[in-house]
């Protein structure tokens, strides 16, 4: 699937989109990156994920020196470019990644006086219909969450090798994600994506001292559930919890909220979407819907 990127504010077709062999990005995976997709082709909860985005690269001491407001205009340059937005009826997918930039072998952030930015845009895919009409399957992996003394799971970052091993296990065990535990045995998170279950009615997602990424849809699920009359709170889970949930989902900015029926070979709850999960995901996408109406009407 085609896509456009904006390097440093020049739009290209990805076919003519370069960056310098000497990025640090490139080089030592310094940078951190954000994916946002629109609805009534306006960039959802970009103010949440710029803020992330800023938390992210101060914690590499890494300046982004562009206001959000010009970023904003990056994404809609780009959209336009790529043919999504605005009067479009076809939703985008973002992805802004910022590096150290070009320097010197070595690891001296003084090396990179300039940060690139890039913004890929293509078509937004949706899963699938039946991955949330039956549900999916899940693995339990053995590749550990970073410990945060390491390489903190709250830094966004470009370097993902730690999620790709993660995720390249799943795929072996047939499963469509896989679910990561931390350093002491307890469930963190998804390698691209949050995780929740459902208890005696309640959501429960493991903690950010567990050890993962604070994710925009899981943060805004909380706000979702308010409105729906659900509890949503975070707990401490492991294994046995997942294994006897009523109900289990992932939370991801493209994806949604995904019904979990299996995990390995078990099955959660009754084997198929269950009531708490269909409620969010419906209050979800009503609220996305009602929100980027919104700011149509007020642009």
């Amino acid at each position: 699937m085609a896509a456009i990127v904006n390097v440093n504010g020049r739009v290209s077709d990805q076919e003519h989109a370069v960056i310098s062999i000497f990025d640090h990005g490139f080089l030592y995976g310094e940078g951190v990156y954000e994916t946002l997709r629109t609805y009534n082709g306006r960039p959802f909860l970009f103010d949440r994920h710029m803020r992330r985005l800023r938390q992210s690269a101060g914690m590499l001491a890494l300046d982004i020196p562009l206001a959000d407001s010009e970023i904003d205009r990056r994404f809609q340059e780009t959209m336009g470019a790529a043919g999504l937005g605005g009067a479009s009826d076809r939703e985008a997918y973002i992805r802004i990644l910022v590096t150290r930039g070009i320097g010197e072998l070595t690891y001296d952030p003084a090396a990179c006086p300039t940060p690139s930015i890039i913004v890929i845009v293509k078509p937004n895919v949706d899963p699938p219909r039946e991955v949330f009409e039956r549900g999916v399957k899940v693995a339990l992996v053995d590749v550990v969450r970073n410990h945060p003394g390491s390489v903190n799971p709250q830094i966004k970052s470009n370097n993902l090798l730690n999620n790709a091993l993660a995720m390249q296990e799943a795929f072996r065990r047939g499963a469509y994600e896989g679910i990561m535990r931390n350093y002491r045995g307890e469930l963190a998170e998804c390698t691209q994506s949050n995780l929740f279950i459902v208890k005696n009615g309640a959501a429960l997602t493991p903690p950010i001292d567990a050890g993962l990424l604070p994710g925009i849809t899981r943060e805004f699920l909380f706000d979702v559930g308010r409105e729906a009359g659900i509890a949503v709170r975070e707990a401490v889970l492991r294994d046995d919890d997942l294994l006897g949930a009523d109900e289990s989902f992932l939370t991801s900015t493209t994806r949604e909220v995904v019904p979990i029926v299996q995990v390995d070979d078990r099955t959660i709850g009754a084997g198929r979407p269950g009531p708490v999960t269909r409620a969010l995901l419906d209050g979800y996408r009503r609220k996305a819907e009602s929100m980027t109406r919104q700011k149509q009407t007020v642009l």
